[in-house]
């Protein structure tokens, strides 16, 4: 019989296939629970939080653990793969993709889309960026 050493696992070791992902929905907000769920899930993976590579729950499971419609969570994750948030692969499920790459390609890529449409339009340039600032005071009110 051949004996081996301990097992190496890489640090942090991977989250098992399905395992939990801790969210929330206040089904008393103003923000319809699709949103909800797109937001923590865009957020924690963009923190690292949701490490890329890690396979959410399916949509199902996902649904029964919030208590919700499967139609529910799957456009929060049609969302988040038109976002660039996750990739589905199929029998694979959904993992979380590396989004630093395509979130500013997506976002590059709408802002050409805008740049266009404003040219078009016959918009100035000083009021296509005033919209612009406009629309990212509301999307950042924070900031």
């Amino acid at each position: 019989m051949c004996r081996t050493g301990p097992l190496a696992f890489p640090y942090p070791p991977p989250a098992p296939p399905g395992a939990p992902v801790q969210l929330s929905v206040d089904p008393a907000s103003a923000t319809p629970p699709y949103e909800q769920i797109r937001a923590q899930i865009a957020d924690r993976a963009r923190s690292g939080e949701l490490p890329t590579g890690l396979r959410l729950p399916t949509v199902r499971a996902l649904a029964e653990e919030l208590g919700l419609a499967a139609g529910t969570v799957a456009r929060a994750y049609r969302e988040l793969e038109a976002d660039g948030v996750v990739e589905t692969h199929g029998r694979r499920g959904t993992l979380i993709a590396a989004t630093g790459d395509a979130a500013h390609r997506l976002a590059a890529e709408a802002a050409a889309e805008y740049a266009a449409r404003a040219s078009r339009l016959g918009v100035s340039r000083a009021e296509a960026l005033a919209a612009v600032d406009t629309a990212l005071r509301l999307a950042y009110p924070q900031g």
